[in-house]
């Protein structure tokens, strides 16, 4: 198949509302040459990244919007325009090979609007992009709701966050402290002529000067390293972990943190990791079984307590809580088709049901890390201050990290060029099983 229409189709299915390009990506790539993987994945995702932009530039070279039958005109349209303004591709290639590419969607009479659009896009982009970079949606590629969100909550940072959701994201790797050191790590890289550099923040991290197949990469079929942000690196080490503790990994799926909490305390007396789709689980078990790592895994409703909790308290739960995930929007672009201004309030519910459901399982004294890679205090540090609001048994402690930024709870990363992803942790601990009983004396809030 060709690669541009194998980007349009999986963008098709996200423009319909029926996909994210997680889902509806590798369908199509299973369709086209190994060598136009590469070529389809950042059409795709270049698209995606650039559309709000590149939606508005195509309203303003078109008579009439596209019907909702004809997203997949649409979308060939926007990779044809990603073509000619965001890669190298020649300009006779982006236009002939993305209008060819009608025929294959059975719709003859798109080639002609196709041809004509993309030519004068050709032409004029520059001046009719000139025209709207007035409007805040056109400079930043964000849909208004968001930029308008970024803007309100963090009025001095705003415009650096879409910067850095529209850059292309860095490589980063986790060592396996079970196996190598940071350092260890470092002179195995540069042996191998692989330029890398230690992350600021997770003393685990490594960031790539260049990103490759981590395939490729000294000992990573042999569990010396895995993929993961250096937000996401915090997790483990502000748990707080020690032997014979029994660990909650809330949401655990991919699995990232899950294994990184086993890397760091091999002591520990257990870990469950729940999260609500057996598909899911499926990474989770291949991370766990090439790092040789075991926990125990459960599909289910994190809020479903009696589906799957076995009475024993935990010592320590981390809740990855499901969010809107524009922390790591440049990790997945299509995020700015996906989510939706009102997908926000029912997330924090969510969240705080959560939070609800899981506090119970934890022993007083034990400590519950609240994260989400969403960079929206409505998800964040306002959920945290509504259920220690209404939770008598529950105090907040201090975040011993100098990354991000102090909230009135917890502390929020924004995304960084270069660096780490938007993510946010708050850290409480359970002084009380009830008002008035068991209190957990000599600690403050």
């Amino acid at each position: 198949m060709n690669p541009r229409l194998a980007a349009a189709k999986a963008l098709a299915a996200v423009l319909n509302g029926k996909a994210s390009l997680n889902s509806s990506l590798p369908i199509q790539l299973d369709k086209v040459e190994d060598r136009d993987r590469g070529f389809t994945q950042d059409l795709a995702f270049g698209t995606a990244r650039w559309q709000p932009r590149l939606s508005a530039l195509a309203a303003k070279l078109l008579q009439k919007p596209f019907k909702a039958a004809d997203a997949d005109v649409e979308a060939l349209l926007l990779v044809g325009l990603y073509q000619l303004l965001y890669t190298r591709v020649p300009p006779h290639a982006a236009i002939g090979e993305t209008v060819g590419c009608a025929d294959k969607l059975k719709k003859t009479w798109a080639k002609a609007l196709l041809n004509a659009v993309l030519r004068r896009a050709q032409r004029e982009s520059e001046a009719l992009l000139a025209e709207l970079e007035h409007d805040p949606v056109v400079r930043t590629a964000h849909p208004r709701w968001l930029q308008k969100s970024l803007k309100a909550f963090w009025p001095e940072q705003w415009e650096a966050i879409c910067a850095a959701n529209n850059a292309h994201p860095p490589m980063i790797l986790r060592v396996n402290r079970r196996h190598k050191s940071r350092d260890a790590y470092l002179v195995l890289l540069s042996e191998a002529g692989i330029a890398a550099t230690a992350c600021v923040y997770s003393q685990d991290g490594i960031v790539l000067t260049e990103p490759g197949d981590v395939r490729n990469l000294p000992g990573f079929a042999e569990g010396w390293i895995s993929v993961q942000d250096e937000a996401a690196q915090l997790a483990a080490g502000l748990l707080d972990l020690a032997p014979g503790q029994r660990v909650l990994d809330a949401c655990c799926a991919p699995g990232g943190k899950t294994c990184h909490i086993m890397e760091v305390e091999p002591g520990l007396a257990g870990v469950v990791a729940v999260d609500l789709e057996a598909k899911r689980l499926v990474r989770v078990r291949e991370n766990l079984a090439r790092l040789g790592l075991s926990a125990e895994l459960i599909a289910a409703d994190g809020r479903d307590t009696a589906a799957w909790w076995d009475g024993k308290p935990f010592q320590r739960i981390l809740l990855d809580a499901p969010c809107s995930a524009t922390g790591v929007i440049r990790r997945h672009p299509d995020i700015k088709l996906t989510r939706q201004p009102d997908d926000i309030a029912a997330l924090a519910v969510l969240q705080g049901e959560l939070l609800d459901a899981l506090w119970p399982t934890l022993e007083v004294g034990g400590i519950l890390l609240y994260a989400t890679c969403s960079t929206l205090p409505t998800e964040n540090t306002e959920v945290i201050e509504a259920f220690l609001a209404r939770t008598s048994g529950a105090r907040e402690l201090d975040l011993d990290i100098q990354a991000g930024i102090k909230q009135p709870h917890g502390r929020q990363l924004l995304a960084q060029e270069g660096g780490h992803d938007g993510f946010y942790y708050a850290k409480l601990i359970k002084i009380a099983a009830a008002r008035g009983r068991n209190s957990f004396k000599g600690v403050t809030g």
